[in-house]
């Protein structure tokens, strides 16, 4: 057996935490992932950051509201899902 993680990471322009949370729940269960937990921090004045720990790996949030963006980063050792994630993101 050869243990392989794929990786992606990219900038979409929502900032908004509930937004985001919704958006993300839903994109993973959609493209099959199936979600341990999620955890999430609000700063002070600003900012969001949420962590969902997956059966197949990680996905993690990070938001920079002062710059009209947030950066995703998905880890996945599950290629379908993974691929199933992608196609659905290509629009953010």
């Amino acid at each position: 057996m050869q243990a392989k993680i794929w990786n992606h990471s990219q900038w979409i322009s929502e900032t908004e935490p509930t937004a985001l949370r919704a958006q993300f729940d839903m994109l993973l269960r959609k493209a099959g992932f199936n979600i341990l937990r999620c955890t999430e921090h609000h700063f002070e004045p600003q900012g969001y950051t949420a962590l969902w720990l997956l059966c197949e790996s990680h996905f993690a949030v990070h938001t920079f509201p002062e710059c009209g963006k947030t950066y995703i980063e998905l880890s996945s050792c599950n290629l379908e899902f993974y691929q199933n994630f992608l196609s659905m993101t290509k629009e953010l």
